[in-house]
């Protein structure tokens, strides 16, 4: 008895266009979400240093660490499934998503250290303690990483532009 294979799918018509901008947004919400787990993880779980609200009970602040929480990691599976996306169809550029992935941790933590610390006072980093040396080194950190992911992002324009022969070697992703 004779078998027959399915048919072959085809690839769609814009099969291995580079989607830069895409792939820019996937690594954006994966880096606000890695951003949101490390707070959440290092300052909140394990050193304790405070929740996500402040201004009411010790049970209030652990609801708000669990939304916030589940807040980064749907950022997280969203920015996945983009990935998945741009790879099924051929159109992840590495360098955009890694650029989008520094831009989306540099932006949440330079969020999260100058809106929700200084002006919402939601909470702080930590109490008790001169926050001067924390405050610099939140924020610092934050601009290195927007300014790293904005020079990554800027390259994978740049290679988009000017098209593959521009690029060095082979896009990874």
């Amino acid at each position: 008895m004779a078998t027959t294979s399915p048919p072959r799918r085809r690839p769609p018509p814009d099969y291995g266009t580079v989607r830069p901008k895409r792939s820019l947004w996937a690594g954006v919400l994966i880096g606000v979400g890695i951003a949101a787990f490390v707070d959440e993880t290092v300052f909140h779980q394990l050193l304790h240093w405070h929740h996500f609200y402040d201004k009411s009970t010790p049970g209030v602040g652990l609801v708000s660490d669990g939304l916030f929480h589940a807040f980064g990691w749907l950022a997280v599976v969203l920015g996945l499934v983009l990935v998945a996306d741009l790879r099924r169809c051929g159109a992840l550029t590495g360098v955009g998503l890694t650029g989008g992935i520094l831009l989306g941790a540099g932006f949440f933590q330079l969020y999260d250290g100058t809106i929700q610390h200084k002006l919402l006072k939601l909470h702080q980093i930590r109490y008790h303690v001169d926050l001067v040396p924390y405050d610099w080194t939140w924020n610092v950190l934050a601009v290195v990483l927007l300014i790293v992911g904005a020079l990554l992002v800027r390259r994978a324009h740049s290679r988009e532009a000017h098209g593959p022969e521009a690029a060095e070697g082979p896009e990874p992703g």
